[in-house]
């Protein structure tokens, strides 16, 4: 089972990026999903997160009004829709998927694609 994702690049501020996560060898449909980030020196954080059927999203504050994840469970894929950026957006993304199931965690995480902002 495994994600990987695609979608980084170098942008300059106030451009948009698509980030995509890929799920493969378990139920995509299943997992709740999220995107994290780490820029260099800093812990990773919580940027975006949507459940299994899409019905609920969340956002860092960070992220509010400029970001917007979703997915398509017939593709097994997972997207982070990123306007507006900033130079403060960069860092490595990374996609989670996580399940809960007859009170065992289940989590994969993808290798991370690498963003980065110029000012």
């Amino acid at each position: 089972a495994q994600v990987v994702e695609s979608g980084g690049g170098m942008v300059q501020a106030g451009e948009s990026l698509r980030l995509s996560c890929a799920a493969s060898g378990f139920t995509f449909s299943a997992y709740n999903m999220g995107w994290f980030r780490q820029a260099p020196g800093k812990e990773r954080e919580f940027v975006a997160g949507i459940m299994w059927n899409g019905d609920f999203m969340d956002y860092a504050d960070s992220v509010k009004g400029r970001f917007s994840i979703s997915r398509d469970n017939a593709k097994n894929i997972l997207y982070l829709q990123m306007n507006s950026l900033k130079p403060e957006d960069t860092a490595v993304y990374y996609c989670h998927a996580n399940r809960d199931f007859l009170g065992k965690k289940y989590d994969y995480w993808g290798q991370g694609t690498q963003v980065t902002v110029s000012s």
